[in-house]
């Protein structure tokens, strides 16, 4: 007599600790019931979450679709949602007391309400490592709202980067055909006519521009690049050291382009809280880079790759361990 055949178990099991989309942000939870409908498959459980840090009266019921795995990179995913949530005037998020429905937050690529905060390229320069901090409740209502428009192109965009490179494997192709290099010079040349010479305006211009391209060589080994893009980042950084005429003597902003430049866009919210910048630079800053964001994201098809590419597997075996 063959042995009966076993039930598939939901992929996520009580006591589990994950990650959960509530709004538009995930945030560290723990499951604490699990409940599978009669008739319906595992695959369609629903789960009862805890957020770590709220009152009970937020836990609430949700499907498969909203959680992810308590990963590197998925805590990296959270983070990057963070620092490109919405803070335009009056917004703090989920109203207290309002829940979202399941369809609201199922995914990532829905999440199509976040902005980013402004940025700065004075003082004490980025954090090493792409740091992964809990929020609580009272921190979720009362965060500062440094306000940059991010446009929806571009969240869209780094939504795709984010699930191409941690979910599908692949690599943004290296050396860049358009570097951010290039970049700046077009923005430069299509902006820089509409400011008198020798003027403030243009300074500021001129001044930003130049602080972007720091910035983006100083962090993109820092806080820039996913796990899965590392060895790609050691290879690249030793060429640059190299008689390889490709690459020598050039810096990541000549290699990497727009994908990279756009992480950097969402994480200066957090760059900013460390530098000791005036509210009236702040504010010329945020004016600048919202143009700038704008103007790139009516430029997808010119700066962005078409495709990503897919490594050897010995790369993907390197890359893993």
């Amino acid at each position: 007599m063959a042995p009966p055949k076993q039930e598939k178990a939901p992929p996520y099991s009580k006591d589990e600790k994950v990650l959960c989309f509530h709004g538009d942000l995930m945030y560290e939870a723990k499951i604490i019931d699990v409940r599978v409908e009669p008739g319906k498959k595992a695959d369609d459980a629903q789960y009862r979450i805890h957020y770590k840090g709220w009152k009970a009266s937020w836990d609430d019921w949700v499907t498969h679709d909203r959680i992810r795995k308590f990963t590197e990179d998925n805590k990296q995913l959270a983070s990057q949602l963070a620092q490109a949530r919405m803070r335009a005037p009056g917004a703090k998020g989920v109203k207290k007391g309002v829940k979202a429905t399941g369809s609201e937050m199922s995914s990532a690529r829905g999440s199509e309400e976040r902005a980013a905060a402004s940025s700065s390229f004075a003082g004490r320069g980025p954090r090493r490592g792409r740091d992964y901090e809990l929020e609580t409740e009272e921190a979720f209502h009362t965060r500062p709202s440094i306000k940059l428009i991010i446009p929806d192109v571009i969240k869209a965009l780094l939504v795709d980067d984010w699930e191409n490179v941690t979910k599908n494997t692949q690599l943004v192709p290296l050396p860049h055909p358009k570097p951010v290099t290039k970049i700046l010079e077009d923005y430069s040349a299509y902006e820089m006519p509409n400011r008198l010479p020798g003027s403030s305006h243009a300074d500021i211009l001129e001044e930003t521009l130049s602080g972007l391209r720091e910035y983006f060589d100083k962090s993109l080994g820092r806080i820039l690049l996913y796990k899965f893009e590392r060895p790609q980042y050691a290879e690249v950084h030793k060429k640059w050291n190299s008689s390889d005429p490709e690459f020598q003597g050039k810096t990541a902003s000549d290699v990497y382009g727009a994908e990279h430049l756009c992480r950097l866009i969402v994480s200066l919210p957090e760059l900013i809280a460390q530098t000791n910048m005036d509210q009236q630079s702040v504010n010329r800053l945020r004016e600048e880079l919202a143009k700038f964001s704008t103007w790139l994201s009516k430029k997808t098809t010119d700066y962005f790759v078409s495709s990503y590419e897919t490594p050897a597997q010995d790369y993907v075996d390197r890359a893993k361990n």
